[in-house]
């Protein structure tokens, strides 16, 4: 944002991040206690964290020893900014480091699940944890020695030093991790931390997240026009109903349908926001543009290519047809922000939402979900009035059935693959268990199967059900949808659906192979 940040108004924590694989998982367990948090670089100065002024800090754990060369190390005068610390893990080892305090060199490590034992009742962090309780370990190096003030509350049964605290400085550190779900009292160590420790108080709401926004926005924007991409997703959803809350006929909305949609879903992105929220909305039906590009192509990768390109450009033709809009609006989120910028862990993707702007033109960005998660988007969606079905749509790929044909892309296949996967998600919609299951849909692969229908023999389409269980899509297991259920997809596809003859269940997990087919 070039004009205001969105959330400069709220009190914040900041969270240094080590490499750790949990450091976005301590920023959500922040805003689960309903204060507001950010990620930075360990290796922010305190000049820096001075002039941010916030309300409290969070050391990260961290995959290396702080012995090994290039470990990253932290400035140490962050200590003296009488800024309440709360140190996890490597963050504790550095803490003790940096203010005396030893982390000898051993052999022993402590992994998975461990029993903390409460050493000094009545201490500040771990008032209300039991005497002992289930905590989860995840190092190899521990502190030794506490350093001079501080007072260790808690061990286990390899680490002497299990969690220290020096009250009147305000720093606080646990050798284990509270952010986890395995640790039995963790969200109330954090929460304990940011609101009796810190005293801040649990203000960071959805509504909050929406009148702070919606004013942010307007403010910037002005008397501007702004231009937004809707593909029906939750994230451009969101972002769409968000902006028209906020400067209402201001905005315009450009849904290219590449005609390669779930069965209705069209329909309802048009009906949703043209006629329930009334945004000025170009839908432009591309359906046959796109087939015709797509004739005769079978990689995957030129498929994703094409469809990707083709979008920009159908996109900046509606976009030179309006006059005055200056800011292009688009659904980065918090994770995107953190994956293109992070000087500790490894640069997992190019940032998705990269604008190809085409020679000659330009406009500002505008993100009002840049500083969310996921799950707040959708909290936000709900919030705004979005209808469920978009608010808790599932992971579906901006090529959309594209890349659930396998092999050539035709309106024939399209229209068999949509009526199955509409059979598919329609009955594990109705299991009383559904949402257990990450996601679930039909893929269309590049064969014809034998099979008998009355007295004839067919030759037609098989489908594949592919049904998934994960937390968070990096890895997946195939979930166990019960036979009868299974039956049920089966027969309702082959009776409905005039040109497929099979339907097949996919048992394959993430590794080693993917949750999508290409």
């Amino acid at each position: 944002m070039t004009a205001v940040d969105y959330h400069e108004q709220q009190p914040t924590v900041l969270v240094l991040d080590f490499g750790a694989q949990y450091a976005q998982l301590i920023a959500r367990r922040v805003r689960e206690a309903r204060v507001y948090s950010e990620i930075v670089p360990f290796d922010i100065s305190a000049e820096e964290i001075a002039r941010r002024k916030p309300a409290a800090l969070i050391l990260s754990g961290g995959p290396a020893s702080v012995y090994a060369e290039g470990a990253p190390r932290m400035d140490a005068r962050i200590f003296d900014l009488d800024v309440p610390t709360l140190g996890f893990c490597y963050g504790m080892q550095l803490m003790a480091l940096e203010l005396g305090g030893t982390v000898p060199r051993t052999d022993i490590g402590e992994y998975g699940f461990a029993e903390l034992e409460v050493v000094a009742p009545g201490c500040r962090l771990l008032e209300d944890v039991p005497e002992r309780s289930q905590v989860w370990m995840s190092h190899r190096d521990s502190v030794g020695e506490a350093p001079d003030g501080f007072t260790v509350t808690a061990r286990t049964a390899t680490t002497a030093v299990a969690a220290m605290e020096h009250v009147e400085r305000g720093l606080f550190a646990t050798q284990f991790h509270p952010e986890v779900a395995h640790t039995e009292f963790g969200q109330e160590i954090i929460k304990r931390f940011l609101h009796d420790v810190a005293g801040i108080p649990p203000v960071w709401t959805m509504v909050n997240i929406i009148d702070e926004t919606v004013a942010a926005v307007r403010e910037q924007v002005g008397e501007g026009r702004v231009i937004c991409g809707l593909s029906g997703g939750v994230d451009s959803s969101v972002v769409a109903a968000m902006l028209h809350r906020a400067i209402g006929d201001q905005l315009t909305c450009v849904f290219v349908d590449h005609g390669m949609l779930r069965q209705n879903e069209a329909a309802e992105v048009v009906r949703v926001f043209r006629d329930q929220f009334h945004v000025d909305l170009v839908h432009v039906d591309a359906e046959e543009r796109y087939l015709a590009l797509l004739a005769g192509v079978t990689d995957p990768e030129e498929k994703r290519r094409i469809i990707g390109e083709e979008f920009w450009r159908v996109f900046f033709e509606e976009a030179e047809k309006l006059e005055g809009v200056r800011w292009l609006a688009q659904g980065t989120l918090y994770p995107d922000v953190i994956e293109s910028g992070s000087k500790t862990a490894a640069k997992i993707k190019s940032h998705h939402n990269l604008i190809p702007f085409p020679e000659g033109v330009h406009f500002d960005l505008i993100e009002p979900l840049k500083a969310l998660f996921k799950d707040e988007v959708r909290a936000v969606g709900a919030e705004l009035g979005l209808p469920d079905e978009i608010v808790h749509r599932q992971p579906f790929p901006g090529p959309g059935l594209a890349v659930r044909i396998i092999g050539e892309i035709t309106h024939e296949k399209l229209e068999l693959l949509r009526a199955a996967d509409a059979i598919v998600r329609e009955e594990i919609a109705a299991w009383d268990r559904d949402r257990e299951v990450w996601q679930y849909f039909a893929v269309l692969p590049d064969i014809r199967s034998v099979g008998v229908m009355g007295d004839e023999r067919t030759y037609g389409h098989p489908i594949i059900v592919r049904a998934v269980s994960s937390a968070d899509a990096m890895t997946a297991d195939w979930a166990r949808l019960p036979h009868d259920l299974l039956a049920r997809i089966s027969n309702r596809v082959i009776n409905e659906v005039d040109g497929i003859n099979r339907v097949a269940y996919d048992i394959t997990s993430k590794p080693p192979g993917t949750i999508e087919w290409e």
